[in-house]
């Protein structure tokens, strides 16, 4: 059905191989020591990954990545989603990789030398700053925080929270009004700020179901107190930050939808290889109970339906942009994310007691992307957006 390149078919193949030699030993270690104890030993894996050929999937060539299309880095992120740091250690990890994209289409020469640059050689990280505590984030064009003309400078104030991977960031881009008396899609704008500008705080990394985390695997709430930054931090033109995000939203949605299907992949390979090999009775496996082999192949299906779906969606990104696609964008978002979490029950369910444990990787995934159906728009609002539509077409 999708044409896939001698090229990309080897290089997918090397990803595959490096995921389970290199990077699924390590989970043991990541989930019971944390990131920042195996930090040294990730920026070794990264090195070995820019040997390989295979750093910056997402990014152009002339930026210094694999110059894939969104479609075939869906495939990529399929492969890197099925370990918890398959991401990161392919310097294609969320919140970064959206703030490549920004400063690559919406920096500035002095911009991209100062942030960009040293994000691609996988030397800093970053943060985005949008979410606010006192406002729904169903609704982005809602919030308090302020970036103010000061002279040659904005003074920001505002409180934020779902920052992620703020702890140990380089920078941040803050959404903040700009221009209050604007119309709602147009009073925000995208500026970066250096974390070490006074003013700053990390209030704290906030437990997700228990876990504070820490490094790029955990989620701050910060506040920004007469934060004093250039005017030339801001990206774009003042006012055009909601724009910048939804260019952000598309790409990004494809990439985590592929990334579920990655962990969903990971998911059934633990079920059915532990059920095969746990007996409830002398002879008899689980993967003889006829509710495990119905789990097994509703799985099985709703993955390869999930797969197809997010990869014609991103084709049509590809060919005819996200306007036209901005349906089926709606529609992998919600799907994926509730067939991840129906695959992850299932398989913490085959594991017993195992399966609520951080022996294998399902407990941490089950933790963190219950959030799937919540970030990147919850799945109420695509749906509303999607019926909207679709009444449209047969009220007329």
């Amino acid at each position: 059905m999708f044409d896939i390149s001698p090229e990309l078919k080897k290089n997918l193949a090397k990803a595959r191989a490096f995921v389970r030699e290199e990077l699924i030993p390590l989970e043991r270690d990541f989930l019971a020591k944390g990131f920042n104890a195996m930090e040294p030993v990730l920026q070794q894996k990264r090195q070995m990954v820019k040997e390989l050929g295979l750093w910056l999937p997402q990014v152009s060539k002339e930026y210094g990545g694999m110059g894939l299309s969104l479609f075939e880095h869906g495939l990529m992120s399929q492969e890197l989603g099925q370990t918890p740091i398959g991401h990161f250690v392919f310097n294609c990890q969320a919140p970064d990789s959206g703030n490549m994209e920004i400063l690559i289409d919406h920096g500035t020469p002095e911009q991209k030398e100062k942030y960009l640059m040293p994000l691609l050689r996988g030397e800093i990280r970053s943060c985005f700053s949008m979410t606010e505590p006192e406002h729904a984030g169903s609704n982005p064009t809602m919030m308090s925080t302020t970036a103010v003309r000061e002279g040659d400078s904005y003074i920001i104030d505002g409180h934020k929270w779902f920052t992620s991977s703020a702890d140990g960031a380089a920078f941040a881009v803050v959404m903040a009004i700009t221009n209050p008396e604007a119309s709602r899609h147009a009073r925000a704008s995208q500026i970066i700020v250096p974390l070490d500008t006074p003013g700053f705080t990390l209030v704290r990394n906030i437990p997700v179901m228990g876990e504070a985390g820490e490094g790029w695997a955990s989620h701050a709430e910060v506040r920004y107190e007469d934060v004093q930054v250039p005017l030339t931090n801001v990206l774009g033109a003042e006012g055009e930050g909601f724009a910048i995000a939804q260019e952000r939203l598309g790409p990004g949605r494809i990439h985590h939808c592929m990334r579920w299907i990655g962990i969903c992949e990971r998911a059934l390979e633990l079920m059915c290889t532990y059920a095969l090999k746990r007996e409830v009775a002398p002879g008899r496996p689980l993967a003889g109970q006829q509710t495990i082999q119905n789990w097994v192949a509703e799985s099985r299906a709703e993955i390869n339906a999930a797969r197809l779906m997010v990869l014609a969606t991103a084709r049509r990104i590809d060919e005819e942009g996200q306007y036209a696609a901005r349906d089926d964008i709606s529609l992998i978002k919600f799907h994926v994310a509730n067939v991840l979490q129906q695959v992850l029950d299932r398989a913490i369910q085959v594991h017993g007691g195992l399966g609520m444990t951080d022996d294998t990787p399902l407990a941490y995934w089950f933790r963190h992307e219950r959030a799937a159906r919540i970030y990147d728009g919850p799945d109420e609002v695509h749906k509303w957006s999607v019926a909207r539509r679709i009444f449209a077409q047969y009220a007329s």
